[in-house]
């Protein structure tokens, strides 16, 4: 899968210090080209060639580099002096490029695809060169750049199907925009300096999955180790907590409202997880926990579809998206269920709705935080900004504030 590459000890330029005042503040940039391709395929992640040419093969296309080159044009923005160090090709280069920089560039050939052992290669070669690395990708992706152990700060552009990990930020345009206040050498927030910058990092976690257990609905999340990132919680997704502190039963009792609700000729698109899987088992049908399922009047129409299917399926029909939100993180769209696109989303938004299901102790854990939008189409995530009830149990629900994941958070 990997091709050979050569890494010289030049392409790390000399060791880098701390910039001092007005010198030039240089970014590193690694992309995962293939980040997040098998998500809108249905297939629930995107490691290995097979699992990428089937996604590929189902509609699916290449998002990466886009979302990198959007925390690119972020970055630029506000500090348009900024250098940019990266990996030749789709790897950096592309993604840079097309946010209108001239890169520099490591004297890495990756290999043609690009595999984790490419990421870990421009991780180390950029060791001591760059004062802060911005990488796209998911979960898989935040592993590979842990193993380069960097020895600057780190700033995930979420691009994935997974990104349970802590040390992402909440979108690729707010990572360009954390990327451009930090500085090494600057007070951390709340200090100031005059100079509009901060400084200062926090340990953010690294976990994964077993992306084939995962395909066969075994969740189990597991601890790599950490991340050096700002010290801008805010800004972060934070790590993915799971639903199992909940109160045995609340699940049932929002599937039971949900059920409730639900009207004759009308289709539902159940979202992931365990909450919408119960709507499925109050139903008496086969759903997945893992997958995007449609039913109407009671009845499965179509089990674990991706977006091109979905698509057709949503044609013409008044239909509602039943979402869940993602404990700790917020999010309602754009993790691990990219099969509801921007294009199917605006399908339902035209036709019925979004129907946010949410444990009281889940909603309780966001700490007032909005929920979170994120399907990389700005046109798309307006459609559902503003507040929504949210199910949080039989007969009972919350009014909730759903925000585009794109705007910048306060410090």
């Amino acid at each position: 899968m990997t091709s050979e590459r050569s890494v010289t000890s030049a392409a790390s330029a000399a060791p880098r210090q701390a910039p001092a005042r007005g010198e030039a503040f240089t970014v590193g940039l690694v992309v995962n080209p293939v980040a997040g391709v098998g998500g809108p395929a249905g297939l629930k992640g995107s490691d290995g060639a097979e699992i990428q040419r089937r996604a590929l093969a189902r509609g699916a296309s290449l998002r990466a580099g886009e979302r990198a080159a959007q925390a690119v044009r972020a970055l630029l923005a506000r500090r348009p002096g900024a250098r940019i160090l990266t990996v030749p090709g789709p790897m950096g280069e592309d993604s840079a490029r097309a946010a209108g920089a001239v890169p520099e560039l490591l004297r890495i050939v990756p290999g043609a695809p690009s595999s984790g052992k490419d990421t870990t290669a421009a991780v180390e070669a950029m060791r001591d060169a760059v004062d802060l690395l911005l990488f796209a990708g998911g979960d898989g992706t935040a592993r590979d750049v842990l193993d380069g152990a960097p020895s600057c700060p780190v700033l995930g552009v979420p691009a994935g199907v997974k990104v349970y990990s802590g040390c992402f930020a909440v979108s690729p345009a707010t990572a360009g925009a954390v990327a451009a206040e930090f500085a090494r050498d600057a007070p951390a927030p709340g200090g100031t300096d005059g100079s509009g910058t901060y400084g200062g990092t926090v340990e953010a976690e690294v976990v994964d999955l077993d992306e084939e257990a995962y395909r066969r609905g075994a969740v189990s999340p597991r601890l790599y180790g950490t991340l050096r990132v700002p010290a801008v919680r805010a800004r972060l997704s934070g790590r993915k907590v799971g639903s199992s502190s909940g109160a045995p039963g609340s699940a049932e009792g929002v599937a039971a409202e949900v059920v409730a609700r639900m009207r004759p000729g009308v289709r539902y698109v159940l979202g992931p997880g365990a909450t919408t899987m119960a709507v499925g088992r109050l139903l008496g049908l086969a759903t997945t926990l893992l997958g995007v399922d449609v039913v109407q009047d009671g009845e499965l129409v179509a089990a674990d579809v991706a977006e091109r299917e979905l698509l057709d399926l949503v044609d013409g029909r008044e239909t509602h998206a039943v979402v869940s939100v993602i404990g700790g993180q917020g999010f309602v769209l754009g993790r691990g269920n990219q099969q509801i696109s921007p294009a199917v989303l605006k399908k339902i938004m035209a036709s019925g709705g979004l129907v946010v299901l949410a444990t009281q102790q889940k909603l309780a854990g966001l700490n007032g935080r909005p929920l979170l939008a994120d399907t990389g189409d700005p046109e798309a995530d307006a459609l559902v900004e503003g507040y929504v009830p949210v199910i949080t149990g039989h007969r009972e629900s919350a009014l909730y504030r759903i925000r585009s994941a794109i705007e910048e958070f306060p410090s």
